[in-house]
């Protein structure tokens, strides 16, 4: 009877052996798929990391390109506002432009003209900002050679960046066709 429970005993013994192998062989094979899968995925998030980054480099280009074309008018939008903001008595000699900043120099027939041209460009200004007089003197005489009382005077203003006039306002700001009268 011993040799019978010896052998029962070693049979229960291969028996669970087996079972348990078969489980370990299964586990061993969903860890692999797993493992695969986590790879698959690795690539993936890779991939649309890299996706990521030329989607962001192509915004920030068409932003910049976006802002190139917003930019090319404001020369005219700058020489329009002058124009309608210059009261009469001032005489423009120079205009420059760095980045978004304005300096502007010229002849006054008095202060007062000076002080309306800043009253007009800070209240009615679309495309100004902070003008700010940088300096205002008696020049003596006209360049012209004529006897006469002029202020050479100097300021500064800082263009309004197109983001804050938006594009309908930008193309809305250009000057209109005047209808011919007679």
């Amino acid at each position: 009877m011993t040799g019978m429970s010896v052998i029962a005993g070693a049979a229960l013994v291969l028996l669970v052996w087996t079972v348990l192998e078969g489980y370990i062989s299964a586990q061993k094979g969903q860890n692999k798929l797993i493992e695969d899968e986590n790879r698959r995925l690795d690539a993936q998030i890779k991939e649309i990391a890299t996706l990521k980054q030329e989607i962001d480099g192509l915004r920030a280009r068409q932003k910049a390109v976006e802002d190139l074309q917003a930019d090319r008018n404001q020369p005219v939008f700058l020489l329009d506002e002058l124009t309608r903001q210059t009261p009469e008595g001032i005489y423009l000699r120079s205009i420059k432009q760095e980045d978004r900043k304005v300096t502007i120099a010229g002849w006054a027939a008095s202060n007062e003209r000076v002080s309306e041209f800043l009253r007009n460009l800070s209240n009615n200004g679309r495309y100004v900002q902070k003008p700010e007089l940088i300096e205002i003197k008696l020049a003596g005489q006209s360049p012209d050679g004529i006897q006469r009382r002029l202020f050479d005077f100097s300021m500064s203003f800082m263009m309004k960046p197109s983001s804050e006039l938006g594009t309908a306002s930008a193309t809305a700001g250009a000057p209109a066709a005047q209808p011919r009268k007679g």
